[in-house]
């Protein structure tokens, strides 16, 4: 298996390819991770730039080609699963990062404990409407939380703000959509708010309520994981505590180090 990380979690939300790469070596996966991973093409075909998007697919197309590929990014996700497709006329074996979770819990190969939290849940526009998937991330933070849902969820949820250029080309109409979201979350109660796209991780970001990758959430608090040949506790990206108010820690705490693999770096260049 290939964790094709994308751009904006290898770059600038690395938190999010770790905590991914931490629970994939819990559970016992077999992945690699591209040394010169490009671009999916994405941010390019949203915003009408054709050729140069299509420069970089044939380029990452090569190197994915004939692969199981998991990613973090709702936005990687629909490029891969439907432009690819229709681009080359054949579609690639790809799962989002929520499904494989959902896939590793069902087979026990890792286990998580409930924690006292409300958490709300925003779909990803690419990942919801765009390929229909809604379930398998409210699955998986119904292991570790109870889910509190806004008023417009599923089809209905609103962009996060960011997609199609909007976050660049018109930052204060991106800011207005984020927050309008964030009050529909407080509205709910929730201690926190889950996301499956590091797109919406950083345009919902927000002093208001705290905003989390679902990577992140699965290491919070005190999780109990199981692979095939170990258990680890972890402590891990924070807990509400009443005396704070409430507050998240931001620093991660683990009682053991998992230390990703050197094998799993720049084993493969298609």
């Amino acid at each position: 298996m290939i964790y094709f990380q994308g751009c904006t979690a290898r770059d600038k939300l690395k938190n999010i390819s770790r905590n991914t790469q931490i629970i994939l070596d819990i559970a016992g996966v077999d992945y690699k991770i591209l040394q010169d991973e490009d671009c999916c093409g994405s941010i390019l075909l949203r915003t009408g730039f054709q050729e140069d998007a299509h420069k970089l697919m044939i380029n990452t197309y090569k190197k994915l080609k004939g692969e199981k590929i998991v990613v973090s990014c709702a936005g990687c996700y629909r490029t891969l699963k439907k432009d690819y497709s229709e681009v080359f006329g054949e579609e690639l074996d790809v799962t989002h990062i929520s499904q494989l979770l959902e896939e590793l819990i069902k087979e026990g190969k890792i286990r998580t404990k409930k924690e006292s939290l409300k958490v709300t849940y925003h779909d990803p526009c690419h990942l919801g409407r765009h390929c229909g998937e809604y379930e398998a991330p409210r699955r998986v933070i119904g292991e570790k939380a109870e889910l509190v849902e806004m008023d417009k969820t599923g089809e209905h949820a609103s962009c996060c703000g960011a997609g199609g250029g909007v976050k660049s080309a018109y930052p204060e109409l991106s800011s207005e959509i984020s927050n309008k979201i964030i009050d529909e979350a407080l509205k709910t109660g929730a201690d926190l708010m889950v996301t499956c796209c590091p797109f919406c991780v950083l345009n919902l970001e927000s002093d208001r309520m705290k905003v989390m990758d679902l990577t992140e959430f699965m290491l919070l608090g005190d999780a109990l994981f199981s692979g095939e040949n170990d258990t680890i506790n972890l402590k891990g990206r924070g807990t509400l505590n009443s005396e704070e108010n409430s507050t998240l820690k931001s620093d991660a705490l683990l009682s053991k180090e998992k230390v990703v693999s050197d094998k799993h770096q720049g084993v493969s260049n298609g």
